[in-house]
């Protein structure tokens, strides 16, 4: 399947890239990332520590371990914070 994935924040300076198509066989958004990891250094970096990343799924807030079957788009980001 093909989903579009946004980066956001330092993970798109990370990365280099502020949106892309991704090609996957990735069953949850935790699978994506291991693919996505073993692409490029880059992208191993961006990923290194996901503890310090959300993730939403067609615009809602969502977790690692969610599927992807049906998701056309798929966001990360770093915590937000306001003041």
């Amino acid at each position: 399947m093909t989903v579009n994935v946004l980066y956001f924040a330092w993970v798109r300076e990370r990365i280099g890239l502020p949106r892309e198509a991704v090609e996957t066989e990735a069953a949850t958004v935790s699978e994506l990332v291991e693919e996505l990891k073993t692409r490029e250094d880059r992208y191993a970096a961006a990923f290194a520590d996901v503890t310090a990343l959300r993730v939403a799924l067609d615009q809602e807030l969502s977790d690692f371990e969610a599927p992807l079957a049906g998701v056309r788009e798929i966001a990360f980001f770093p915590p937000m914070t306001g003041g």
